[in-house]
């Protein structure tokens, strides 16, 4: 399966590590930064609006909204709030869009093609609760609560995700503790040890379960604080003793046609880098016992993220080299390969 080079739709002015799309409005929420090093390189959160143009994709910066001395690393959605992972700390967004009454829509056939902001934009920085206008459409941003989250050593929010009804929000850190928020408010309901080590990513089910991997080598499932189960993929994978492996990322996904169908998806890479590294692996997993159902390489670069198409029906992996893979849930079989920013294309994708 060869490379291709998908259409460059923006480049943002800094960094990027996190990205979602709005299925409400369509917009694609970009965001990222330099940290609080003085170098000159901003931190903030983009909205774009995507539209096609000629019959090619384009994204217009629509607004800018400010982050101040922290890049957001983590991003998760719900509704009209956004979830930002930002050095030790979440952050909750919320954001509003909606059409100016009297707005005259864009020309067609505009013979302007690729990635602009558009004509009276307002400048990049923008101020607490600040309103920016595009041709008929009206984007307002406020900042809402913000909470610490992790308190290692060296603190960081390595994740967060929002449960099935939007209610409560998950996150996880280096410190290796899950913590459990009320929305929006921010209220700590639930904390508990989870790994030794850093927390690599978390998932919640639809029946309140929560995966969770780590540093340690170990995936588990909790209810509540309460260990469930613990996945069991090396001693029955197609790895050797002498090459350990670790769980990178994790999913839940329902399955196509069946209502109360649902599918973990875990993806396992090596625990050290070796000068001829051995093959990531793709695994699904009944959703309901926890048991293995298939598993498949899924290459030798080192994958970095997953995610999971909103149907069930296909899995987006990303590298830490930025390609990008696709591949059809129910078999794992790949269909698509690309040498772009993965977690731009991830978020676009699925």
């Amino acid at each position: 399966m060869g490379r291709r080079r998908a259409p460059e739709l923006y480049r943002a002015p800094f960094p990027l590590y996190a990205l979602q799309v709005d299925p409400s409005t369509g917009l694609l929420i970009a965001a990222g930064g330099g940290g609080a090093a003085k170098t000159g390189i901003k931190n903030g959160v983009h909205f774009l609006q995507l539209e096609r143009i000629n019959g090619r994709l384009s994204a217009s910066l629509l607004h800018s909204h400010d982050t101040e001395k922290r890049a957001t690393m983590n991003l998760a959605l719900a509704g009209d709030i956004l979830a930002a992972g930002q050095d030790a700390h979440c952050q909750l967004l919320r954001f509003q869009a909606h059409q100016q009454k009297g707005s005259k829509a864009e020309k067609a056939g505009s013979k302007e093609q690729g990635p602009r902001q558009r004509k009276g934009a307002a400048p990049a920085e923008k101020k607490y609760g600040a309103e920016t206008q595009h041709e008929g459409l009206e984007l307002r941003v406020e900042n809402l609560q913000a909470v610490q989250t992790d308190f290692s050593s060296d603190p960081l929010q390595k994740v967060v995700c929002f449960n099935h009804d939007n209610t409560l929000l998950a996150t996880g850190g280096t410190d290796g503790y899950v913590r459990v928020w009320k929305v929006p408010s921010l209220e700590k309901v639930l904390e508990f040890k989870a790994h030794e080590g850093e927390i690599e990513d978390l998932a919640l089910g639809p029946d309140g379960k929560l995966v969770t991997v780590g540093r340690d080598l170990k995936a588990s499932v909790w209810q509540k604080d309460q260990l469930v189960t613990q996945l069991h993929w090396q001693e029955n994978g197609p790895t050797f003793s002498s090459t350990p492996y670790r769980y990178q990322a994790c999913r839940f996904g329902q399955v196509p046609d069946q209502p109360a169908g649902l599918r973990l998806f875990t993806v396992q890479i090596p625990h050290k880098r070796l000068r001829q590294p051995p093959p990531c692996y793709l695994t699904a997993w009944d959703g309901s016992n926890f048991l293995p159902l298939q598993t498949k390489s899924c290459g030798h670069e080192v994958v970095s993220c997953l995610n999971v198409s909103e149907s069930g029906t296909f899995l987006g992996l990303g590298t830490v080299t930025g390609s990008v893979a696709i591949y059809i849930a129910f078999s794992l079989q790949g269909v698509f390969l690309c040498g772009s920013c993965s977690c731009c294309v991830l978020g676009l994708l699925l």
